[in-house]
């Protein structure tokens, strides 16, 4: 090993691939001379993540932090996508120069003890804004014009008639005033992916205001119960924070017009789910579309399953692989720019 000789170590897994990261790495590094290290965890086919573990000062991860000790090792650089990472982890590598976490927040990283060390560490927010955005639409579409039910019907070999009774024929999007709670890279996505349907378009967020060419297109801002009152589809996008968790709460959920739709593609904490199934169950609220719940996965005698108004998914709308290598690129460049002496795009406070 040459002096000027870097070694990068990187935790991928089945989405986010040690390969995406070092094929990025090496296209944005050149010729600096640097040796790779990589591991591949196990996920999502064969290991859960953990949300929450009082123990440790970090969130979302895949395993114990010790179980990537002897990994990190003499390293100059870490990235990672799930593993956690903690003070003990960062002090295996003395020499750490960077720590590249590639999700939105990095919530698997000890921000405290890297900030201690004196360690920058970065991130990529809006990685899958893209993604997120088009599947909150698919899945909007899927549930207000029946598509996983009559698929199911066919599949099973039922010819699903009764989509075409005028009782349980769907909405077109054209006709609808949706609601965006949370109006940041994904919320501002969703908008312009619908404005083509000629949906009428009302905004929550206390942080953003409208441009001068979303008015002209007549989007409109308003209070979060202002909302829930008037919109036929309200769908979910705010960070969780703690004014946002528990926000689509009883109340408001009962605001909503009857046969009014939600969507969350976001995640489960900012709703209250047994408000949402007496909703649905009622038929207060004709359906609802899934992609994040309370506990996940979702206990198999958990009531809103046995629903058929409701449109559910596994915690993939992210998924996509131009998400991935999109995160590996912005990696990358941070990753270089500190190598650099130059101050990364995305750092974490």
């Amino acid at each position: 090993m040459t002096q000027t000789e870097l070694t990068i170590g990187v935790i991928g897994d089945g989405f986010m691939k040690p390969g995406f990261f070092i094929d990025a790495l090496k296209a944005r590094l050149g010729a600096r001379p640097v040796a790779f290290r990589e591991m591949e965890i196990a996920w999502p086919l064969q290991r859960q993540s953990t949300k929450v573990d009082k123990t440790l000062p970090v969130g979302e991860f895949v395993g114990r932090p010790e179980e990537y000790y002897d990994f990190i090792r003499g390293l100059d650089v870490l990235v990672t996508h799930l593993a956690p990472i903690i003070a003990d982890s960062m002090d295996q590598a003395p020499q750490l120069k960077a720590i590249g976490v590639s999700r939105g927040g990095p919530v698997n990283v000890d921000m405290a003890a890297a900030r201690a060390r004196g360690i920058p560490v970065v991130n990529t927010p809006g990685r899958n804004a893209s993604a997120v955005a088009e599947f909150t639409v698919a899945s909007l579409l899927a549930e207000t014009r029946n598509l996983i039910r009559g698929h199911n019907d066919v599949a099973n070999g039922t010819w699903g008639r009764s989509y075409y009774h005028c009782d349980h024929v769907g909405p077109e999007l054209s006709e609808l005033t949706i609601g965006i709670v949370g109006y940041g890279d994904i919320g501002t996505r969703v908008a312009r992916l619908l404005q083509p349907f000629g949906c009428r378009i009302v905004i929550y967020d206390p942080f953003k205001d409208l441009t001068e060419a979303e008015k002209a297109a007549g989007f409109e801002k308003a209070d979060l119960d202002d909302l829930m009152r008037r919109c036929d589809v309200v769908t979910l996008h705010p960070r969780v924070t703690p004014e946002t968790k528990g926000m689509i709460s009883r109340d408001r959920i009962g605001m909503m017009k009857p046969g009014g739709y939600i969507v969350n593609t976001t995640r489960g904490q900012v709703m209250d789910y047994a408000a949402l199934y007496d909703a649905l169950a009622s038929g207060h609220l004709r359906g609802a579309a899934l992609d994040t719940f309370e506990f996940e996965p979702p206990p198999a005698d958990w009531p809103l399953l046995k629903l058929r108004n409701v449109t559910l998914s596994p915690h993939i709308a992210g998924a996509s692989r131009h998400s991935a290598l999109k995160c590996a690129r912005m990696i990358a460049e941070d990753v270089a720019l500190i190598l650099d002496g130059q101050p990364p795009h995305y750092p974490c406070k």
